[in-house]
């Protein structure tokens, strides 16, 4: 099974649809983006909600009774069962409920800090569980309810985990395996849910097992890798894993493997982008000196020991990433295009644009040789590429 983009009028107009039938494909297409459209607005304003109830209230005996109030409107418009002003009852009930937990996690991470991860922690385990239960075999409310209740819980439980990390200082490599942690916790729930959206969000601890994230300062979002190369194999890994599974699964199991292909690919390309810039000392925040706030008394220590490690590291240049970069988006552009995989099709070509942007003016703004023999060698692979297509249909027709 595979979702494809197709235009309709084409197809009809060729015979390969009726005009019926095409119609049908139009209005189901319709219904899955409109739903779509619904749940994420419906999960934004929710979450919105209880997060500006609880600022704005600010008292636990105000969010507390606020909460039961919304939970018990949303009760009574459900009870009802009119499908109508359901989706008014299912916000009361979720906004009601978020209030209640949200309300009780923010009270106990701030007036009680020493017992707060050991109390969030088991709590919203035990709230992730039940609702993941009667999830799936459909019970006490909305599904869409049930799945929001139950990230809630999740969340709850990794905050508490978070908040024990913090309190009790763990660093590597119990820190990283906590990571590891949210990551698996993150994709079952998705995978579980069957949202691709909360699957995705599993790579960014998945990447922070490395010390890959983002930073915000002034006006400025900011991609840091400080272990390019590791980083890369670790995505590398992760990609080859999840098309390997992919090919062999169920539809609704395979999409998630591949929106987590998609995601690992992008976060490699940005470690890519890191590495052809600078380059890459391999292992240097690892088990190098890491960063000058790390524990370091002074600078001139910190880069004495960093010089040092330096001279005997393994290290790869960002000139030698430039070109190793561009090969291997060449590559996936075709293996992608020969495939069908269209979401990793449309990342790499986005990134071999940024890649050729990128360097045309770091690395070659004066070198119009380098843009001759570019331009030159992509015709014959252009060429290659068309005839390697006709080869492989052909192939495929006689057998």
């Amino acid at each position: 099974m595979m979702h494809v983009i197709a235009d309709t009028d084409a197809l009809v107009a060729d015979g390969t649809l009726t005009q019926d039938q095409a119609r049908v494909l139009e209005a189901r297409s319709r219904d899955v983006m409109v739903s779509m459209a619904v749940n994420a607005i419906l999960f934004c304003g929710i979450i919105a909600a209880i997060a500006g109830f609880i600022v704005w209230l600010a008292e636990p005996l105000a969010v507390t009774v606020t909460g039961a109030l919304m939970l018990a409107a949303g009760l009574a418009v459900l009870s009802r069962g009119g499908t109508t002003y359901a989706i008014f009852g299912n916000s009361a009930v979720l906004i009601g409920v978020g209030m209640l937990l949200g309300g009780a996690s923010v009270e106990l991470i701030d007036k009680y800090e020493g017992v707060a991860g050991w109390v969030l922690t088991p709590a919203g385990l035990l709230v992730t569980v039940i609702s993941l239960w009667r999830w799936r075999l459909g019970g006490w409310s909305a599904r869409f309810v049930l799945g929001t209740v139950m990230m809630m819980g999740l969340a709850m439980h990794l905050g508490g985990i978070e908040a024990l990390v913090h309190q009790y200082n763990w660093g590597a490599p119990l820190r990283n395996l906590v990571l590891l942690y949210y990551a698996v916790a993150l994709g079952v729930a998705g995978w579980q849910l069957d949202v691709r959206l909360i699957t995705a969000t599993a790579l960014i601890p998945f990447a922070q097992v490395l010390e890959t994230g983002t930073a915000y300062f002034h006006a400025v979002y900011a991609f840091y890798s400080p272990e390019p190369t590791l980083t890369i194999l670790q995505m590398g890994l992760l990609i080859t894993v999840c098309i390997w599974v992919s090919s062999g699964a169920m539809e609704r199991d395979a999409r998630h493997l591949r929106i987590l292909a998609v995601m690992g690919f992008i976060v490699a390309n940005l470690c890519a982008l890191v590495g052809s810039l600078w380059g890459d000392y391999v292992g240097e925040h690892l088990w190098g000196p890491g960063r000058y706030r790390s524990g370091w008394a002074d600078y001139d220590s910190y880069s004495a020991a960093r010089d040092a490690f330096h001279a005997t590291a393994f290290r790869i240049s960002d000139l030698t990433y430039s070109v190793l970069w561009a090969l291997a988006l060449v590559a996936m552009i075709i293996w992608s295009a020969m495939r069908h995989q269209r979401a990793l099709f449309n990342a790499a070509l986005t990134f071999a644009a940024i890649h050729f942007y990128t360097q045309m003016f770091e690395s070659f703004s004066d070198e119009p040789l380098a843009y001759v023999i570019g331009g030159l060698g992509a015709i014959p692979l252009a060429w290659g590429i068309w005839r390697l297509n006709h080869w492989m249909v052909s192939r495929q027709e006689q057998g």
